[in-house]
C-alpha cells in the first residue's frame, strides 16, 4: 500500500514512516522542514528515512496547493495520515496567522486532494487541546469542545468539523486523533517531558502553566 505520510520528518511521522516501511507499504514522505524548533532534528530523523527502500520524501508545505496537488497526482497515495501542522498552543497566541495557514488552510488542501484523489482513508492530527476550558476529567471523546482557549486548539477543532463534512458530504473515511502529550525517543525538545527534564538535571525550577 502507498501512504502519503505529511509531516514525516516530525515526531510521531517519522515514527509511523519507520512502520509502515517495516511492513512492506510505501511511504511518501512529505515535510515543510520549518525551524519551530531546531530543524536539525527534524534532518536527523529524515537521514534514518532515507536510505530505506520505499521512501521517498517530497519538501513542501500544506499551504501549497500546487506543490500539494503535484504530489498526490504522481504519487497516488491510497492512504493519507496528516501529520503536518503549525504546533505549538503558546506560539498561536504570537503568530495566529501561521496556524490559519498551515492548519487551515493547508488541512482544506488535504481534504480537497483526498477527495479528488479518490484517497481511501484519511487519518490526521487533531490535539487534546480541543477540550479547552473543560473542567470534568479525565476527558472523553463524547465531551464538548466547543470552548477552546488558543487559536491552535481552534484550528484543531475546526478541523474535526471539516473532516466530518467530507465525511457526509463525499464519503471520504476519516479518522481524526487527539493527541496528548507524546513523548518517546527522538520526541520533540519543547514537550513537557524534555522541558521538565532538563530543568530538573539543571536544578532549575519548572515553569507550570495553568
Amino acid at each position: 500500500m502507498r501512504v502519503l505520510v505529511t509531516g514525516a520528518a516530525g515526531f510521531i511521522g517519522s515514527h509511523l514512516s519507520q512502520r509502515l516501511l517495516a511492513r512492506g507499504d510505501e511511504v511518501v514522505g512529505f515535510d515543510n522542514m520549518n525551524a519551530y524548533y531546531d530543524p536539525r532534528l527534524k534532518e536527523a530523523r529524515l537521514q534514518r528515512l532515507l536510505p530505506v527502500p520505499g521512501f521517498t520524501f517530497i519538501k513542501g508545505a500544506l499551504e501549497d496547493r500546487a506543490a500539494l496537488e503535484s504530489v498526490f497526482s504522481d504519487s497516488k497515495p491510497e492512504r493519507v495520515v496528516n501529520l503536518a501542522a503549525q504546533a505549538g498552543v503558546r506560539y498561536s497566541l504570537e503568530n495566529p496567522q501561521a496556524y490559519i495557514d498551515s492548519n487551515i488552510v493547508g488541512f482544506m488542501n488535504i481534504l480537497e486532494c483526498c477527495r479528488h484523489q479518490g484517497v481511501g482513508h484519511l487519518v490526521y492530527a487533531s490535539s487534546s487541546s480541543v477540550y479547552g476550558a473543560n473542567k470534568k476529567l479525565p476527558f472523553a471523546v463524547e465531551d464538548s469542545v466547543d470552548h477552546p482557549v488558543s487559536m491552535y486548539a481552534t484550528t484543531k477543532k475546526a478541523n474535526e468539523l471539516m473532516a466530518h463534512t467530507y465525511s457526509h458530504l463525499f464519503a471520504l473515511p476519516t479518522t481524526g486523533l487527539r493527541f496528548f502529550t507524546v513523548y518517546g525517543p527522538w520526541g520533540r525538545p519543547d514537550m513537557a517531558l524534555f522541558l521538565f527534564t532538563r530543568k530538573i538535571l539543571a536544578g532549575e525550577p519548572i515553569d507550570v502553566f495553568n
